[in-house]
């Protein structure tokens, strides 16, 4: 194979001098004979890289080393804290600024595509991996205060890699605070069709907010967008930059709403809703989802890191379709009195 294919799913000689300081690392005895982009990820380059005598990988690059480290700490830590299907780091690290992570590659089908082509039965299955997941992570992942989640110490890769390095919260703030931080951001980032929302949104993030005295992870895309599928079964989930901690209601009500009503007709969701419920409560006590947290996390649906609203549904709808699918959300959630 020639350096050309070899590299197709390279962006430059930088780009490539990275993956090939990771692979060396995690590789040193391998002869890569094919690299495949992934399309993943907003802010890293993913790569799927096979050898001839060795097992493929997954090499992601990213311009923040302090995120791609951060990442590979939470990996380390949820495989050795928790049974969350996750693909655990063989090697992360930093070459001439650039933060690099090496994973197995998992195999599976993307369960962004496969989710809505599973029988009912399967379906309800997933949402209560979900559920039963996202229970496990809270139950494992405590923090004092809310704030985006980072890991302590200095740059060695060792010290992320053990499944103990100690994941603490920058500028942690109260639950009451972060939420109220956290919608009114997303609030501002609405684009104009939901001018007649914003009001109500507002009055609701200004009200009062039951404190929660032991926030625990929020994986940010927590959702079957970011996820493996193989005979009906959740093998991987994936893509855990930008791990926050929050109030349990507010991960509770994002991941219900990606799980439960991104993909299905609303005659469905309601039977995916229990299911991921009952996975949740298999491992621990529902938490109270209040008005804001669910209006929070739906309104963090809505638009993606550059803006653009984002897509439910497979295949996704145009955004017309999406912006309506976003407001009949969000109404639903501005309504409802907690739970």
């Amino acid at each position: 194979m020639s350096d050309d294919e070899l590299r197709r799913g390279g962006e430059g000689p930088e780009n490539d001098a990275v993956r090939d300081r990771a692979l060396a690392a995690v590789r040193p005895e391998g002869a890569p004979v094919s690299v495949e982009p992934l399309e993943r990820g907003n802010r890293k380059r993913t790569e799927v890289v096979r050898f001839e005598a060795a097992g493929p990988v997954v090499v992601q690059c990213s311009e923040t080393p302090g995120a791609t480290r951060t990442e590979a700490a939470l990996l380390s830590a949820i495989g050795a804290r928790t049974d969350v299907p996750v693909p655990r780091p063989l090697g992360a690290g930093t070459a001439d600024g650039t933060g690099w992570l090496v994973t197995p590659l998992v195999e599976g089908r993307d369960l962004h595509e496969a989710f809505v082509e599973l029988d009912p039965a399967e379906r309800r299955g997933v949402a209560r991996a979900f559920g039963r997941f996202l229970a496990t992570l809270h139950e494992a992942f405590r923090f004092s205060g809310c704030g985006r989640v980072t890991v302590e110490g200095g740059t060695d890769t060792e010290s992320v890699l053990g499944g103990d390095a100690p994941l603490t919260v920058r500028d942690p703030v109260d639950a009451a605070a972060w939420v109220r931080r956290f919608g009114e951001r997303h609030a501002a980032r609405l684009p104009a069709e939901f001018d007649d929302l914003r009001e109500r949104l507002g009055e609701v993030l200004a009200g009062p907010i039951e404190a929660d005295a032991e926030p625990r992870l929020f994986p940010w895309d927590f959702r079957p967008g970011n996820a493996l599928v193989a005979d009906g079964a959740v093998t991987a989930v994936l893509d855990w930059e930008a791990p926050l901690a929050a109030p349990r209601g507010v991960s509770v009500a994002k991941a219900e709403h990606l799980v439960a009503e991104w993909y299905v007709p609303a005659s469905e969701a309601e039977s995916l809703r229990r299911s991921f419920r009952d996975g949740y409560e298999s491992v621990a006590p529902l938490p109270s989802v209040e008005r804001a947290h669910r209006a929070a996390a739906v309104a963090s649906a809505v638009v993606d890191g550059g803006g653009t609203v984002t897509n439910p549904r497979y295949p996704p709808v145009d955004r017309d379709a999406a912006v309506a699918f976003h407001r009949a959300a969000l109404r639903r959630a501005l309504d409802e009195t907690g739970e």
